[in-house]
C-alpha cells in the first residue's frame, strides 16, 4: 500500500473489498457499475484540471508555509470582530475533538443529549445577558441575524400595520457597515423600505413598523437606547438591538428596556477571528414571537419514563415542512461554535466574565486618558471598549502599520480603537507611542490601570446573569474537562460508527484537514485587515475558488455564503441581478420540483420570487412535460428553475439536459442545488449539465465537519454571464463589477473552515476526487443490493441503480404497527444513528453511506437493518409492548431490578454479537416531543419547576 496516498486513507473499502462488493451487486467492474448508473450524455470527456495530489505530510508542510505569509499584527479594528483567548481546555476537548466536531444535527435526540445540553447552556447564556425570554441555538453571523430580526418584525406587524401596508424600517447610522449591507440585501426583495439616520432625530412616525440600533455603536459610542425604545413602544414600533455580548456584562440588558429582539455574535467568547468566521450569532426575542423565531430552538421535555430530556423544539417550523410559507430559509446553526462560546461562559462563570469585561473597559478608559494627555480628542463620552479619536488617519496608519498594529479609519480625520481581552498594559503603551509620534511629543507610560466607569449610570447593568448551577460549578480545568467528557459520552458521532444520512454526506473529516484550524496564524486574522496582511489566506481562498470553479465547470466562485441555504439565496439574487441588468425586472417566476428540499421555495420567496411547483413522475423524476408546460406558460416572466442533481430521490435523471434547455429556451436561468455533488465530482458537473449557478455544501461534499449542526459553508459557482454579479462587501472589495450587496457579514464568509476543503481537494487531486465519487456510488449500490428482499427501494435509475443514496420504503410495516420512527430508534440499540427519516418521502429512510465507510462497517449496518426487519415481522399491531416500540433501551432500563418486557434484556441491548464489542448507550428513553412543544422551556431551569404533579 502506498502510505503517502491520502485517497487510500479517505476511501473506506480496500481493493479486495471492492471486488467482493461488485460481485454482490452483480457487475464485473466498477466501470460497468458507473456506466449503468450515470447517463452517458452528461459524462465529462476529460479529467479535472487540478494539481497532482499531495501526501498528508506534504500538505501540512505546505499549509504551514502559507500560514507564515499571514502577518499577525495586533488588531484593534473592532466592527464586530475581536482577538480572543480560547481556553486550551475548550480547544483540546471540543474544537479538536471528533466526538464533538463530527456529530450531526440533533434530530435523534436520544443520542444527542450532550450537544443539546451544551446548546441549552448557550441559549440560557444569551437570554440572561440580553434580558429576553427566548433564544435560539445560534445563527450564522451577526449581520444575517440582524436581517432575520428585520424579517421577524415585518412578519409580526400589527393587523392595522399590515392592512395599511406599513413597510418602513429605521436603521441607526451607528450600525455596523456589514450589517447595513445585509439589511439592504434582504429588505428590497420582500418589500421593506430602509431609512437610515441618526437615532436622536428619528420622528417615530406611524409609517414605520420597526427599527434596529447598535449597542454600542460602530464607533464605540453608547447611545440612550432606553429612551429610544420607550418612544418606539409608545408609537407601536418594534425595536431590534444588535448588542456586543461582552459589553452586556457591563451594560443593562436591552430586554429590560423593552426591546423586541436582541441579536449579535458570540465571537468574543473565545472564538478565533479566523478571517471572518465561522462564529455563532445569537438571536433572542419575546416568547410571543416564538413561532416566528428563525432557526433551531433547544427545549426541555421528558422521556417515556418521565425523566428530563432535551430535543429540538418546534420542529414543524423547519423549512422542509413550511416551504414557501416559511419565515426564513435558515435550516442550520453554528453549533460547534455555539457549544464553544457557551462553554466559555461555563468555564469563566459570571464573576469571570465580569473580570474580563471590566479589564477591557478599564484598559479602554486608561487609553482614553492617555490619549487626552497627549492632546488628542476622544469623542466618545460613554463607551465600553472602543474609542473614537480625532487624528490624521493617514499619519496614524503609516506609523501604526510600521509597528504591526491595525486600527480602523472611518475617514481622513478619525481613528477608532477597539480594546479586547488580549490587550495588556504594554499593548496600551505601544498604542500611546504611536500617537505620541504623530503628535511629535514624548510618549507617556501607563504603569497600572485603575477601576473606572465610562458608562452612563442609566445604562449600567444591575440585573443578575448566569445564576444557574452550570455557570457556577466548572471553573477549574479538571472540572470543565470532565463536564465536557460527560456530555461527549452522551452523543453518537462519526468516531463511534457510520452516520448514513441521505442528503447530508457524513464522510470522513480527516485529521490532517482539521489540524490547521488551531494554528494562530490562521485563527488570529481580522477579516478587515488590509489584504496584503492576509497573503496566506488570499492564496488559499483564491486557489479554493479556482478548484471549485474547475470542479463545477463554471467561470467563477464566491466563497461568501456561509451556509447552504445562504448559498441558495445568493445564487437566486445573482440570477435576479442578471435579469434586471437586461431590463427584465418582471422575471420573477421560480419553478421548483415538488421533490425539492424545502429551503428552495423559502429561499425563492426571500429573493422576491413567486414559486410555481412542478410535478414529479411515479419514478420520482421531474415530470418533463409538466415542466415544459409551466415554463412556456410563464415564459415572459420566467426567472429560473431550482433543481437538485442527482435528484432528491437519489437518481441521475437522464432528461436533465432537456430540462435545462427548456428553461433557457423560455428565458430563464437554471439554479442547481449542490446538495448531491458527492455523486458528480469528476464524473459530471453542473456546467456540463446546463446549469447557470450552483451552491456547494462544503460541509457535505468537501469534508467540512457538521459540528453537531454547523458550521456550514455554501459558496456559489456561476457561469460566465453571472460573474459580474457575485456578492460584494462594504469594507473589503470582493465580487464582480456589478456586485450584489453582501450575503454574509465577512468578505469571504467562514474563511477558517475553508482551509479544510482546500486541503481535501489538494490531497485527493483529480483522480482521488473521481475515485471518491465512484466509491460513493459503489457503497450505495452495495447497501441497496444487500437490503434487497428485506426492504424495498423506492426509486432507481433506468438500469436499476442508485446514485450515491437511496430511499428505503418503511410504509408497509404499518401493517405490523411499526412506524419509520420505531426503526430509527431501534437502530440506536445496534449502535447506529438513523438515516434521514421521512425526507423527501414520508415513512421512508434515505441512506447515504459516503465513500469513507468500509465494507465491514456497511455490513454491520446492513446486518442491523436486516435484524430489525426480522423484529418487524414478529411485531403485532395490537401489542405495542415490543422491542421496536420500546426502543431505544437505556442502561438504566437494562440494570433495573424489574424487567417487565416480553423479550430478554440481551435482545434489547445486544441484538447482534458485534454490538457487545462497542456498545453505545442512549442516555434517555424515547423523548416526548409533543409534551415539550406544549410546555416550551428553552433555558437551564430544572424540569421539576414546570411539570405539573
Amino acid at each position: 500500500m502506498n502510505t503517502n496516498a491520502f485517497s487510500l486513507r479517505h476511501i473506506g473499502p480496500r481493493q479486495a473489498d471492492q471486488d467482493q462488493m461488485l460481485q454482490t451487486i452483480g457487475v464485473d467492474s466498477l466501470d460497468q457499475l458507473i456506466y449503468e448508473t450515470l447517463p452517458d450524455g452528461i459524462r465529462l470527456q476529460k479529467p479535472l484540471n487540478l494539481e497532482a495530489p499531495m501526501s498528508e505530510h506534504e500538505y501540512l508542510t505546505h499549509i504551514h508555509e502559507l500560514s507564515n505569509k499571514n502577518k499577525l499584527f495586533k488588531s484593534y479594528i473592532g466592527l464586530g470582530y475581536h482577538p480572543t483567548i480560547l481556553p486550551a481546555v475548550i480547544q483540546r476537548n471540543i474544537l479538536e475533538n471528533p466526538g464533538w466536531y463530527t456529530a450531526y444535527t440533533p434530530y435523534q435526540a436520544e443520542i444527542a443529549q450532550g450537544r443539546l445540553e451544551a446548546l441549552l447552556n448557550f441559549q440560557t447564556m444569551v437570554t440572561d445577558l440580553t434580558g429576553m425570554e427566548i433564544a435560539n441555538a445560534s445563527l450564522l453571523d451577526e449581520s444575517t441575524a440582524a436581517a432575520e430580526a428585520m424579517s421577524l418584525l415585518f412578519a409580526v406587524r400589527s393587523r392595522d400595520q399590515k392592512k395599511n401596508k406599513v413597510n418602513k424600517f429605521f436603521v441607526s447610522d451607528a450600525i455596523l457597515p456589514q450589517t447595513l449591507a445585509l439589511l439592504e440585501s434582504r429588505s428590497n426583495p420582500i418589500g421593506i423600505e430602509l431609512v437610515v439616520g441618526e437615532e436622536a432625530s428619528f420622528n417615530f412616525g406611524s409609517d414605520f413598523f420597526g427599527a434596529i440600533l447598535q449597542y454600542p455603536g460602530k464607533d464605540g459610542a453608547i447611545t440612550d437606547i432606553k429612551s429610544f425604545i420607550e418612544n418606539a413602544n409608545a408609537a407601536d414600533i418594534k425595536v431590534a438591538v444588535a448588542a456586543d455580548i461582552l459589553s452586556l456584562v457591563k451594560l443593562e440588558a436591552p430586554g429590560k428596556f423593552g426591546a423586541d429582539v436582541v441579536v449579535g455574535t458570540t465571537q468574543r467568547f473565545g472564538i478565533p477571528m479566523g478571517y471572518g468566521g465561522p462564529h455563532a450569532a445569537y438571536f433572542a426575542t419575546k416568547e410571543a414571537y416564538k413561532r416566528d423565531l428563525p432557526g433551531r430552538i433547544i427545549g426541555v421535555t421528558k422521556d417515556m419514563n418521565g425523566n428530563r430530556a432535551l430535543r429540538m423544539a418546534l420542529q414543524t417550523r423547519e423549512q422542509h415542512i413550511k416551504r414557501d410559507k416559511a419565515t426564513s430559509n435558515i435550516c442550520t446553526a453554528q453549533v460547534l461554535l455555539a457549544v464553544m462560546a457557551g462553554m466559555y461562559a461555563v468555564y469563566h462563570g459570571p464573576k469571570g466574565l465580569e473580570f474580563i469585561a471590566s479589564t477591557v473597559h478599564n484598559n479602554a478608559s486608561a487609553l482614553s486618558e492617555g490619549l487626552k494627555t497627549l492632546g488628542f480628542e476622544q469623542l466618545n463620552n460613554n463607551f465600553f471598549d472602543t474609542l473614537k479619536v480625532e487624528a490624521d488617519a493617514e499619519k496614524v496608519k503609516a506609523i501604526a502599520e510600521a509597528k504591526e498594529i491595525n486600527f480602523f479609519y472611518p475617514d481622513a480625520n478619525t481613528v477608532t480603537i477597539s480594546i479586547n481581552e488580549t490587550t495588556s498594559v504594554s499593548d496600551l503603551n505601544a498604542i500611546l507611542s504611536i500617537f505620541a509620534e504623530v503628535a511629535q511629543k514624548e510618549t507617556i507610560v501607563i504603569e497600572t490601570v485603575a477601576e473606572v466607569n465610562n458608562i452612563n449610570t442609566e445604562l449600567q447593568r444591575t440585573s443578575e446573569f448566569l445564576t444557574t448551577e452550570v455557570f457556577n460549578t466548572h471553573h477549574s480545568e479538571t472540572e470543565l474537562m470532565r463536564y465536557i467528557k460527560m456530555l461527549e459520552r452522551k452523543d453518537l458521532s462519526l468516531n463511534h460508527s457510520m452516520i448514513s444520512l441521505g442528503s447530508c454526506t457524513m464522510k470522513l473529516n480527516a485529521a490532517s484537514e482539521m489540524l490547521p484550524l488551531s494554528w494562530a496564524n490562521w485563527g488570529s486574522i481580522h477579516p478587515f485587515v488590509p489584504v496584503e496582511q492576509a497573503e496566506g489566506y488570499q492564496t488559499v481562498l483564491k486557489a479554493l475558488e479556482d478548484q471549485l470553479t474547475e470542479i463545477t465547470g463554471f467561470a467563477a466562485t464566491s466563497l461568501q455564503p456561509n451556509s447552504g441555504a445562504q448559498g441558495e439565496y445568493a445564487g437566486l439574487m445573482v440570477i435576479k441581478a442578471y435579469h434586471e441588468s437586461r431590463g427584465d425586472h418582471h422575471r420573477n417566476i421560480c419553478l421548483i420540483p415538488s421533490s425539492a428540499h424545502g429551503t428552495n421555495p423559502a429561499s425563492a420567496v426571500m429573493a422576491g420570487m413567486k414559486v410555481v411547483v412542478t410535478k414529479s413522475t411515479a419514478e420520482g423524476n421531474i415530470d418533463v412535460e409538466d415542466l415544459r408546460e409551466k415554463a412556456e406558460l410563464h415564459k415572459d416572466n420566467l426567472s429560473c428553475l431550482m433543481v437538485t442533481y442527482p435528484s432528491t430521490h437519489g437518481v441521475y435523471e437522464s432528461a436533465i439536459k432537456e430540462i435545462t434547455k427548456i428553461i433557457h429556451d423560455n428565458g430563464g436561468q437554471v439554479y442547481m442545488d449542490g446538495a448531491n455533488m458527492n455523486a458528480q465530482v469528476g464524473l459530471t458537473n453542473p456546467g456540463n449539465i446546463g446549469a447557470d449557478v450552483c451552491h456547494l455544501n462544503l460541509h457535505k461534499t468537501f469534508a467540512i465537519p457538521h459540528g453537531g449542526g454547523g458550521p456550514g459553508v455554501g459558496p456559489i459557482c456561476v457561469a460566465k454571464q453571472l460573474v459580474p454579479f457575485l456578492p460584494g462587501n462594504p469594507v473589503i472589495k470582493t465580487g464582480g463589477e456589478q456586485a450584489i450587496k453582501a450575503i454574509s457579514a465577512a468578505p469571504f464568509g467562514s474563511s477558517l473552515v475553508c482551509l479544510i476543503s482546500y486541503g481535501y481537494i489538494k490531497m485527493l487531486g483529480a483522480q482521488g476526487l473521481l475515485d471518491a465519487t465512484r466509491t460513493a456510488i459503489l457503497n450505495a449500490n452495495y447497501i441497496k443490493t444487500r437490503l434487497q428482499g428485506h426492504f424495498d427501494t423506492l426509486y432507481s435509475g433506468e438500469c436499476g441503480r442508485a446514485a450515491h443514496e437511496m430511499i428505503v420504503d418503511c410504509r408497509p410495516f404499518k401493517a405490523n404497527g411499526i412506524e419509520v420512527t420505531d426503526i430509527a430508534k431501534r437502530l440506536m440499540d445496534y449502535g447506529f444513528h438513523a438515516p434521514t427519516v421521512s425526507f423527501p418521502v414520508a415513512g421512508t429512510l434515505m441512506i447515504e453511506p459516503t465513500e469513507s465507510e468500509s465494507k465491514q462497517e456497511m455490513d454491520r449496518f446492513c446486518d442491523a437493518l436486516i435484524s430489525i426487519r426480522q423484529e418487524i415481522d414478529n411485531a403485532d399491531k395490537d401489542d405495542t409492548n415490543n422491542v421496536l416500540k420500546n426502543a431505544p433501551h437505556t442502561l438504566d432500563m437494562l440494570t433495573a431490578s424489574n424487567w417487565d418486557f416480553p423479550y430478554s434484556r440481551e435482545a434489547a441491548a445486544y441484538p447482534l454479537e458485534y454490538v457487545k464489542d462497542n456498545k453505545f448507550w442512549p442516555s434517555v428513553r424515547r423523548v416526548d416531543d409533543a409534551f415539550g412543544d406544549r410546555n416550551l422551556i428553552c433555558t437551564c431551569a430544572p424540569i421539576e419547576d414546570y411539570i405539573e404533579a
